[in-house]
């Protein structure tokens, strides 16, 4: 891993503007951009994990695979109406 990712701070203070999330059945990988295009997070988490790390970031556009598990991730995500900023 370069510098820049090993920088990256996780939780409120990442500028993240975009995060794509690789849906799969019990790990989902995540991938998180700035407004520059540059990687802020990029890791692996358990599906216990998802909900509270979406929930403690700033509103941001999400993208998911299409598919049957991301009509219920996208009914369970925190929606910009309900986070504090």
């Amino acid at each position: 891993m370069n510098d820049h990712h090993e920088e990256a701070r996780e939780g409120p203070k990442m500028d993240i503007r975009t995060l794509g999330i690789d849906l799969a059945k019990n790990l989902f990988r995540v991938h998180g951009v700035d407004a520059h295009g540059r990687t802020v997070v990029e890791r692996e988490l358990r599906r216990r994990q998802l909900l509270p790390f979406v929930a403690q970031l700033r509103p941001c556009l999400v993208g998911m695979e299409a598919c049957g598990g991301a009509h219920y991730w996208a009914r369970r995500l925190p929606s910009a109406d309900t986070r504090s900023g």
